[in-house]
């Protein structure tokens, strides 16, 4: 298990806008041999999200649908000549095995926030 990160304010973990959204799509990036292009719906605006599921997953389209936790107030960023305007939040990445979402326990709002 990794070590636990260095300590930060409340005040610096309030900074981060960690949402509710439903996926409503998933799409190739082309010329990416990882990135796939998702459109989610955070109820008041929706954001593409760029993920590196090819490798992760056999098949990303079954992540259509599903809700999941998503870090909506980073700045966007260019990757394969796209652009990302948030950050899935998913589980298991950071520590080498295959991620999965951080789903909700049940169905909620999009665009409800956590913490």
């Amino acid at each position: 298990m990794a070590a636990v990160k260095q300590t930060i304010s409340f005040e610096d973990f309030e900074k981060i806008d960690i949402r509710v959204g439903t996926i409503l799509s998933v799409e190739d990036v082309a010329g990416s041999d990882k990135l796939v292009k998702l459109q989610v719906d955070f109820g008041d605006f929706r954001r593409q999200i760029l993920v590196g599921l090819k490798k992760e997953r056999a098949n990303p389209q079954e992540i259509v649908g599903k809700q999941s936790l998503f870090v909506v107030n980073l700045a966007p960023r260019t990757m394969a000549g796209e652009i990302s305007e948030g950050m899935i939040f998913d589980i298991g990445y950071s520590d080498g095995i295959v991620p999965v979402l951080a789903v909700p326990e049940k169905a909620v709002g999009n665009g409800v926030r956590a913490g």
